[in-house]
């Protein structure tokens, strides 16, 4: 669970608000009806609930998305009606809620929550007692709401950096090895269910260090790029490319198996041949290729393409291997 945390930003920010909500809620909700305002306290233990609804259905599911923007609607309304219930009071309420919003749902969106909700909080005028409360209400929650939005921009501008420094190789623009097993997981759990085939592919380029050592890093390099314009161009927009390291790629295919993976295979060993080159020629490569065993875990079907790519350099290099299925022990009856 703490692992998840960690790795979630927007599941921990949804657990930790719901966390909050359901602190600061709850007494005010047992006050409402120990003191025999059943109406409001309706409202709060409705809060309370679809707080809770939303907290629970992201960790169910892991879509943060539909979750926060249902936490925000349910805090920001809910607050809208608690004003209009016990007057005043009720305002105060408002302003954690239009924070809350910012970190549940993207800016835009927030800001469109939040002066939906002080619209319908003006439109009542149930909660002010003058219009000069009423302007101030106003002018504080604008004030409030705009810096919420630059600060929730900016928040969103560097997570969206940070994830890409953490996901994406920056010499070839591809997925790295950290985003790969993320995918990979997700690849055999939507295998499992569905059904459909997938397909594995590891690829190494046969003697780079020589390249590396003969001409420099700067030429291994533009071998380097040159082989994922390649790969990128002659696959399909469903197919993942990863580095795995230093010259070895991967590449999911989902949806291939039998014939159709092999004549995959071969045309990309042509046009790696055709199409990457250094100053001492063409490149190849060897391929280790393992196509997912039903029940199968990450783990395993990487290993068995590891080592059927290992089998392909063996073996002489610039071929592919297809490995082998895994060895099922059919219980014998007794």
């Amino acid at each position: 669970m703490f692992q998840r945390l960690r790795s979630d930003f927007r599941l921990s920010i949804i657990t930790l608000l719901g966390l909050s909500g359901f602190l600061g809620i709850t007494p005010f909700a047992v006050l409402r009806f120990h003191q025999g305002d059943t109406a409001t306290g309706v409202v709060d233990l409705l809060i309370l609930c679809g707080v809770s609804a939303g907290v629970a259905y992201a960790w169910w599911t892991g879509d943060t998305r539909r979750s926060g923007l249902f936490m925000a609607v349910v805090a920001c309304f809910g607050a809208v009606v608690v004003a209009g219930l016990v007057g005043d009071s009720g305002l105060f309420w408002l302003y954690p809620s239009l924070i809350t919003s910012f970190f549940l749902t993207p800016p835009r969106i927030a800001i469109a929550i939040n002066v939906t909700a002080v619209g319908l909080m003006v439109a009542q005028g149930d909660a002010f007692s003058s219009l000069e409360q009423m302007g101030s209400f106003v002018s504080t929650v604008l004030v409030v709401s705009a810096c919420a939005f630059v600060f929730a921009s900016r928040n969103e501008d560097q997570r969206r950096r940070l994830e890409h420094l953490a996901t994406i190789d920056p010499l070839t623009g591809v997925k790295n090895r950290r985003a790969m097993d993320e995918e990979l997981e997700i690849a055999q759990a939507h295998a499992t269910r569905t059904g459909i085939s997938c397909a594995l592919i590891l690829l190494d380029i046969d003697h780079f260090k020589k390249i590396n050592d003969e001409y420099g890093h700067y030429v291994g390099d533009a071998v380097l790029v040159d082989l994922v314009k390649v790969l990128r161009k002659n696959t399909r927009k469903s197919d993942q490319l990863f580095r795995y390291g230093g010259e070895e790629f991967v590449l999911l295919l989902p949806g291939s198996d039998g014939p159709g993976l092999k004549t995959v295979i071969a045309n990309l060993q042509q046009l790696l041949r055709n199409h990457v080159k250094h100053p001492g020629g063409s490149i190849t490569a060897s391929f280790g290729i393992a196509e997912l065993d039903w029940g199968e875990t990450v783990g395993s079907w990487l290993a068995r393409a590891d080592d059927a790519l290992y089998q392909a350099k063996e073996s002489g290099r610039d071929r592919a291997v297809f490995a082998e299925p895994r060895i099922r022990v059919v219980p014998q009856l007794a």
